[in-house]
């Protein structure tokens, strides 16, 4: 699904009316996208299993914290 047909939706489950936030949100998706692409290739190409390289990613996506979840500590 490319960054154009995304559903980019807030908390509430709406999609995002802002013109600007949605230019943002897909000009990070691309970059996202070709960064993801280029270290994925690297791996390939240094013997890492395709397999392996896309079990990295998914496990840094699991990671990812949730900048409004934290305390204000």
């Amino acid at each position: 699904m490319s960054s154009e047909d995304f559903p980019w939706l807030d908390s509430d489950g709406q999609p995002v009316a802002c013109v600007e936030k949605v230019r943002v949100l897909r000009e990070n998706d691309a970059e996202l996208r070709q960064t993801l692409q280029d270290a994925f290739e690297d791996g390939i190409l240094m013997g890492v299993s395709p397999d392996a390289m896309r079990k990295s990613f998914i496990a840094m996506l699991a990671d990812l914290v949730d900048p409004k979840s934290q305390g204000n500590a």
